[in-house]
């Protein structure tokens, strides 16, 4: 094992946390288990990342086997990274294939190395007849970059794809080719979805989550939002909020309402908070909903007042504003707003239509 090889190994083990090192060694099964017995794991970090290099060496460990580990741990924290989702479709009359995993992969390694001399390419077989791959991009002139490789998941029989997001932006295009043609594909197209939680992303595109499925008048709903806005235009907005957990409507909690009120009142704050209740369950069902943490907004739109006249009233040039939503689980907190009392209830179809559309990047302009 030469010096960049071993080099690899040494930092590809110090980034595994010590409590996950056991756990990541044995999944990769490279060691032995009378090896693994042999090593002191209560030594400082460093001597135990040593002993652990020295024993893949004796073990004469190879690139393929360090990228293997790597894919293991970037399994472990897949988290740590921002996965895009491709979709990919069948040409006109092309109906489906029988697939064979063996053969995609020798066929997508050889599209990338026929294009590219210096790239690897790596697999790990998962759950759920997915494949993980790990590509080292290099360049016709210098050696494939293992420190900042891309992963792709691919759900074998499936037109989706979901990639980490690479800082070559160039190679994109020779990945999408190499992913349409191993698995048999006509064309493929970048959904505009996005999120650090890559079950939550497979939960979407394979609606796996229980949510109503009734439909969303997106288009009236944003014809709407633009007149009561359009005389409030902000260039650029960021709304962060968390979830709410508290089952008290915020009017009833400010106003310091007690058990002496007039049971008119009572009456109609309990209606009230059922029907919020019941609109909520049919937007959002009674289930946990997949977590993304932002949903962004852009939006164009010609100038639209009631008013005479105004400075915007001959403006040719479309007003434009990006709004984004944040949250570390922003549908669970765009669920608990309405019962919350902080917004009414139902929300905007422009908030709720989420994961039904299998996107939180919009592009909204006038018809």
């Amino acid at each position: 094992m030469d010096e960049t090889v071993s080099e690899f190994f040494r930092r590809t083990i110090l980034k595994i946390p010590l409590t996950e090192m056991m756990t990541i060694l044995k999944t990769w099964n490279f060691l032995s288990e009378n090896q693994l017995q042999t090593v002191n794991f209560r030594q400082r970090k460093e001597s135990l990342v040593q002993d652990l290099v020295l024993l893949c060496e004796e073990n004469r460990a190879s690139l393929n086997d360090g990228a293997l580990l790597d894919i293991i741990y970037t399994q472990f924290h897949r988290h740590q990274k921002v996965w895009d989702v491709f979709q990919m479709s069948k040409g006109p009359g092309e109906g489906t294939d029988l697939f064979d995993m063996e053969q995609f992969k020798s066929s997508f390694k050889k599209i990338l190395k026929r294009a590219l001399k210096n790239v690897t390419v790596s697999f790990r077989d998962a759950e759920e007849n997915a494949v993980w791959i790990r590509i080292a991009w290099g360049t016709q002139y210098r050696k494939p970059n293992q420190y900042k490789p891309a992963y792709v998941v691919y759900y074998s029989q499936t037109p989706y794809a979901f990639t980490s997001s690479s800082q070559l932006k160039s190679n994109l295009p020779l990945l999408g080719q190499a992913l349409t043609i191993a698995s048999k594909h006509h064309q493929i197209v970048k959904m505009d979805l996005r999120s650090r939680y890559l079950d939550s992303l497979k939960a979407i595109v394979f609606k796996q989550y229980n949510q109503s499925n009734s439909t969303l008048s997106f288009e009236a709903d944003y014809i709407l939002f633009c007149k009561r806005e359009a005389e409030y235009f902000v260039p650029s907005v960021k709304q962060t909020f968390e979830t709410h957990n508290s089952t008290t409507p915020l009017q009833e909690r400010s106003l310091g309402l007690d058990v002496n009120m007039d049971s008119r009142i009572i009456h109609e704050n309990k209606t009230e908070k059922e029907r919020v209740h019941r609109v909520t369950q049919e937007i959002f069902g009674d289930y946990p909903q997949p977590r993304l943490e932002f949903a962004q907004y852009k939006l164009e739109t010609k100038f639209k007042s009631d008013l005479n006249g105004g400075i915007l009233a001959e403006r040719e040039e479309p007003l434009r504003c990006l709004v984004k939503f944040s949250s570390p689980h922003l549908l669970e907190a765009l669920k608990s707003l309405a019962p919350a009392g902080i917004a009414d209830a139902p929300l905007s179809p422009l908030l709720t239509c989420i994961p039904n559309k299998g996107m939180n990047y919009f592009k909204i302009r006038d018809k």
